[in-house]
């Protein structure tokens, strides 16, 4: 009888994790007060858009409000097959293009971008229930009345804020209290255009 056979575990990933990515300036905004956001198009460089890229590898699913989705739906859904342009633009919206994409909204008719699930319930049971699979980590971007709604009910676990050289002085703020007292900061990535990536989660 052999005795050294070695039993490899099954491979089970943990349970999924929600992730929102959000661009902000300086002093906490994520637009503008009319949702201006110039100030991000003119700071965002090939160097984040590849490592926005690599972030969304780890995932396998997207969640959206209804005009970020449909924002993005409008111009990703193209990019996969526009050879003119970037090479990472090509190989996010690959992902984008591919990946399952659940959209909150009670008024959406039409789900114009492929693989999407439209969700009319209230997304705190939904999203409950979804973190309690197995499985790879689900995004957020944009999507700022959902996020507020989902931070409120603390149903966020990972922030990675892209914090831009820029201060709009007024605007539409992510957080409704200036101190991040309930999260934690794990790690950052500073890019040569002076955005600083910060990776914050939640404290236990």
């Amino acid at each position: 009888m052999n005795t050294n056979v070695q039993i490899t575990p099954p491979n089970i990933s943990p349970k999924r994790k929600l992730i929102l990515s959000m661009n902000i300036t300086e002093d906490g905004f994520l637009s503008g007060p009319n949702c201006e956001l110039d100030w991000h198009f003119n700071t965002w460089t090939t160097e984040m858009a590849e490592c926005l890229a690599e972030e969304l590898k780890k995932a396998d699913s997207i969640i959206f409000g209804r005009i970020t989705y449909n924002a993005m739906a409008a111009y990703w859904s193209v990019k996969g097959i526009d050879l003119t342009g970037p090479v990472e633009d090509r190989a996010f919206a690959e992902m984008l293009n591919t990946y399952t994409k659940i959209v909150f909204s009670d008024t959406l008719k039409y789900a114009v971008w492929n693989n999407t699930i439209t969700v009319k319930e209230d997304p705190e049971q939904y999203i409950k229930k979804m973190k309690k699979e197995v499985g790879n980590p689900v995004m957020i971007y944009g999507s700022a009345k959902l996020v507020g709604y989902l931070i409120e009910k603390n149903l966020i676990d990972e922030f990675h804020l892209w914090v831009h050289p820029v201060k709009l002085i007024k605007g539409k703020p992510l957080f409704g209290a200036p101190v991040l007292s309930f999260l934690e900061l794990e790690k950052t990535r500073q890019f040569r255009n002076g955005v600083v990536l910060h990776y914050y989660k939640l404290k236990v």
